[in-house]
């Protein structure tokens, strides 16, 4: 009786049921397996700051992203402010015991317009990213009213200008009011950049 508690079988069933977004990380093979299963855990952490909005709204970006470190932070992710990689990053996001390492970096703005997301993602492709991470992250706290019309207007810009070497037209993300872009980075990948909207209008 004791071994069969104990077997690696009524482990996985125990994972399955209590942090099934545990499992899908620790077991993703692919690195579109990884972004699904990250998609989950970073909607309920974009979700959390949604409905605390209110309790947030004197605080500025770097208040914004520690309460988004603290809700992404679940067993299997180690996630960090401020740690150095060329600078240092808003975000850093670790997947522990994968193999390959799996490392996100994300960059956070309260949006204030297209020209100055763009600056966003020159800093995250510029200046942090290796090449080696996965898909980056730039998160936008958009505190203004119509956050369909902020995206939509900051996805017609972007396809217009294909920024910082964006390679292709804007492709919708998994998540509401959010984007995906593709760009040629110095080290000669193409990285994709995942562009998160944040309702904290109030």
């Amino acid at each position: 009786m004791m071994e069969e508690c104990n077997s690696v079988a009524s482990l996985i069933e125990r994972l399955k049921r209590k942090a099934p977004a545990y499992l899908d990380l620790l077991t993703a093979e692919t690195e579109e397996e990884f972004e699904s299963a990250f998609s989950v855990v970073l909607e309920k952490a974009v979700h959390h700051l949604e409905k605390n909005k209110v309790n947030f709204a004197e605080l500025k970006e770097e208040g914004l992203s520690g309460a988004l470190a603290g809700a992404l932070t679940i067993p299997g992710l180690t996630v960090t402010q401020e740690t150095n990689s060329n600078g240092h990053v808003d975000l850093t996001i670790e997947a522990d015991h994968c193999n390959p390492s799996r490392i996100k970096l994300g960059e956070a703005k309260i949006y204030a317009g297209p020209s100055y997301h763009i600056k966003g993602i020159g800093q995250l492709l510029g200046r942090y990213t290796t090449g080696r991470e996965g898909q980056g992250l730039l998160i936008n706290y958009v505190r203004n009213s119509n956050i369909k019309a902020i995206t939509a207007k900051l996805k017609t810009e972007m396809d217009a200008k294909l920024p910082e070497n964006q390679t292709e037209l804007c492709a919708e993300h998994t998540l509401k009011w959010s984007l995906v872009t593709k760009h040629q980075h110095s080290s000669g990948e193409i990285v994709a950049i995942g562009h998160i909207g944040c309702n904290l209008y109030v």
